[in-house]
């Protein structure tokens, strides 16, 4: 199975990433922010559609290793349609979770990370586009939830 976790910067996407991939048998958890860094020089903008193509690439790849692949990106209704699209062929079911805390908290500093202004920026962005808010998948407001809470909510909804 794959399972993206979509959500803005700062929803929790990652850490509820690194405790499903901690749960799950035989799990890949890809980051595609790391594989951007690859090509940081790039504009953030132009650098997307590379980064989509990457993650196709290499989702196809652990998924015919027989593994589960957690993905945790923002994802617009277009960047979602274009990954529904590339994978539709996989023999894999494919689920996605919206991390959708509310704005203030995501533009919150955590214990772990002190947000830039261009993250509160990015943030701002990603609610004013309809990041936390789509019509794909399932939504999970995170506000008052921890990341524990919120992995158990999605392996209750895997199971």
């Amino acid at each position: 199975m794959v399972i993206f976790l979509n959500g803005s910067i700062n929803a929790g996407k990652s850490t509820v990433a690194r405790l499903l991939a901690d749960k799950l048998q035989r799990c890949a958890l890809l980051e595609i922010d790391a594989v951007r860094e690859m090509i940081a020089w790039m504009p953030l903008e132009e650098s997307i559609p590379v980064n989509l193509e990457n993650a196709e690439a290499l989702i196809r790849n652990f998924v015919g290793k027989g593994l589960h692949v957690v993905v945790p990106y923002p994802l617009s209704r277009k960047n979602y349609d274009y990954m529904a699209e590339k994978l539709k062929d996989l023999n894999t079911k494919i689920y996605v979770f919206t991390l959708a805390p509310s704005l203030e908290k995501a533009q919150s500093d955590t214990e772990g990370r002190k947000l830039t202004d261009w993250e509160r920026e990015r943030i701002a962005h990603h609610y004013a586009i309809g990041i936390p808010r789509p019509d794909f998948g399932t939504t999970i407001d995170t506000t008052h939830q921890t990341p524990e809470e919120t992995a158990e909510h999605i392996l209750s909804e895997l199971s």
